[in-house]
């Protein structure tokens, strides 16, 4: 199997048994304790479950400058984006300080329970023009309509943003284990199920989304293509820009498209905690490292891969990992194009290998499938399984409005 990224084993920094979860928690007891972000605490679901492999924990300024401005760690190696946790001035008591211990707390569980322990190696204040000139670095805006840069720059909010940099220990996986029991997986048990499959090359498919006709295609095509033993549907399970479709239903369309449409034991479907940044073709490495960790060989980058709006080119992200340095990561990508189902052919095609114009192809926009499901018509078969289709139609038929 592919060996983790950058290391010859992977990290999870999940701190382990019962016993020492109790010992820790009982340290946790009598330690100052910081409220974090949605997006940091994605971040240490992300640390403890091996995926952010060979990290140790929180970064500090330098070393996210570096990486911003980069893509290097301080120890040379390539990374794409600066994991940091950035709290509010506010939250700051005079208990936390450098070369002390803390409890980090979760924002997105009732009671905010603690979901890690981290050993602070330094306090730092990010003024406003860092701040903005990192994400101009990793999102290539400091705009504040981009979703990713708005969580990014509000994490401190008005009273200055403090980055509390150092190594972490993860005491759970807030809710993800809870609520999704048969769809998160840490990087190291996704390598054991494909490890029990027998698999040798493996291709990963990422989405926000529910899959339509054209994902479920796009991922045969890439198997096909790369002759891989079997296909990785790793969703995300974080947070996401309002309007976009809940967890639970996304996991629910998947599992009935995978159950009738493809073979046996062709397809394993996990899903993974952190928050969608919308960050483009740095996402799009960063994603790639998080599938390279759990044991896929390759990894299918589509036309706007993790955009929004107007951000970024349809292809930036396949273009990205032309740049960066050849030996960067193993995972392999499959670029693949717009994705449609065409009449003439008879069949989803990507446009790249169709001689068929746009007047012969069914091309059906987000915003246009939420404005149908709202007014309750049913999704084109061109478009969606009928059976995907009814399961989206009865998430939409139940919201208010």
């Amino acid at each position: 199997m592919i060996k983790p990224y950058g290391a010859d084993r992977l990290n999870p920094l999940h701190a382990g048994g019962e016993d020492r979860l109790s010992a820790l928690l009982a340290e946790a007891g009598g330690l100052p304790s910081l409220l974090i972000s949605s997006g940091a605490a994605g971040n240490a679901v992300m640390l403890g479950a091996g995926y952010f492999t060979p990290l140790t924990g929180f970064m500090d300024m330098a070393e996210s400058r570096q990486v911003a401005e980069a893509m290097r760690l301080s120890s040379g190696q390539f990374w794409p984006v600066p994991i940091i946790n950035i709290v509010p001035g506010e939250r700051m008591v005079g208990e936390i300080t450098a070369g002390g211990r803390i409890a980090l707390r979760d924002p997105n569980v009732d009671g905010n329970p603690v979901i890690a322990l981290q050993e602070v190696t330094a306090i730092e204040e990010a003024g406003p023009d860092w701040m903005a000139s990192v994400a101009r670095q990793v999102y290539g805006t400091d705009d504040g309509e981009h979703p990713g840069v708005a969580a990014f720059l509000g994490a401190g909010n008005t009273t200055g943003n403090i980055v509390v940099s150092g190594p972490i220990q993860v005491l759970n996986y807030s809710y993800f284990r809870d609520e999704f029991p048969d769809t998160f997986f840490t990087a190291p048990e996704i390598r054991e199920m494909i490890s029990q499959m027998g698999w040798e090359k493996v291709v990963a498919f990422q989405t926000r989304n529910p899959m339509h006709l054209a994902h479920e295609e796009l991922c045969r095509l890439a198997q096909k293509a790369v002759g891989a033993d079997g296909i990785l549907i790793h969703m995300l399970l974080g947070k996401l820009k309002p309007g976009d479709i809940p967890a639970e239903v996304r996991d629910a369309a998947i599992r009935k498209m995978v159950e009738l449409y493809f073979p046996e034991n062709t397809v394993i479907i996990t899903g993974y905690g952190f928050d969608m940044m919308y960050a483009g073709p740095r996402e799009a490495l960063l994603h790639a490292i998080f599938r390279q960790n759990a044991g896929a060989s390759h990894f299918i980058i589509g036309r706007d891969h993790a955009g929004v709006g107007d951000y970024y080119g349809p292809f930036d992200a396949q273009d990205i990992f032309d740049e960066i340095p050849r030996d960067a990561m193993q995972i392999e990508i499959f670029k693949g194009d717009h994705t449609v189902f065409c009449y003439k052919c008879d069949k989803v095609v990507m446009m790249r290998d169709c001689p068929h114009g746009r007047e012969d192809y069914m091309i059906l926009s987000g915003t246009k499938v939420r404005e149908m499901l709202s007014r309750g018509e049913v999704l084109p078969k061109e478009f969606a399984r009928p059976e995907v289709a009814e399961i989206l139609s009865a998430y939409y038929s139940s919201q208010p409005g």
